[in-house]
């Protein structure tokens, strides 16, 4: 098996203009889906959306995975309903406190497409690794605009320009326990789905 090999190109073969297209416009919509969803969880709710860009990017590899993000992003920048419920519509999501955590999504999908290009994301304990440091990568720009970004861009908000402790506190504390979570949920999904191909 070729080591660049994905989900997406053991499933439907050479990858054409078109199915890259149909695969784009799904992904867009399977993580706009999750983003809706919102299971109960302690001490805040966990959405689905960064699990749906985990997937995204294990199966299509680094580039479509960060395509099919920046489609997503231009979708939910024109209106769409694309983001969580708590985010902002249209543009105002990229000026709202969860801008950077936006932002980083497209960072998320290629880092997980080359995961499983370079073959760590494939088995269990591999995949679970790539998901686990991947989503605490987000966290980098996502701290970082609350932090200091926005403040420095004329952004006059209560969130904007907070302290380490702080930011801390509301942006990241609350849902590492949910990323452990959703780290694993990515990793069974994709060694299940490799699973099934290889007995299909």
């Amino acid at each position: 098996m070729r080591r660049d090999m994905t989900l997406s190109r053991a499933a439907l073969g050479d990858l054409s203009l078109l199915k890259q297209v149909f695969l784009v416009l799904g992904g867009t919509v399977f993580i706009a889906l999750a983003a809706k969803i919102s299971v109960p969880m302690i001490p805040v709710p966990m959405s689905l959306q960064t699990l749906a860009i985990l997937l995204v990017g294990f199966a299509f590899g680094s580039r479509l995975g960060a395509v099919t993000l920046l489609a997503y992003l231009a979708q939910g920048a024109m209106g769409l309903p694309m983001f969580t419920p708590t985010t902002a519509m249209g543009a105002a999501a990229f000026v709202g406190p969860t801008a950077g955590f936006l932002v980083g999504f497209v960072g998320m999908a290629w880092a997980a497409g080359l995961a499983a290009e370079r073959g760590i994301a494939k088995g269990v304990a591999g995949t679970v690794f790539a998901a686990l440091v991947i989503s605490s990568l987000l966290y980098v720009p996502g701290l970082i605009w609350p932090l200091a970004v926005a403040g420095a861009m004329g952004i006059d908000a209560g969130w904007a320009g907070l302290s380490l402790a702080q930011v801390w506190g509301g942006f990241a504390a609350p849902f590492i326990l949910g990323d452990v979570l959703k780290a694993v949920i990515a990793a069974l999904m994709v060694t299940g789905g490799w699973a099934a191909l290889k007995r299909g």
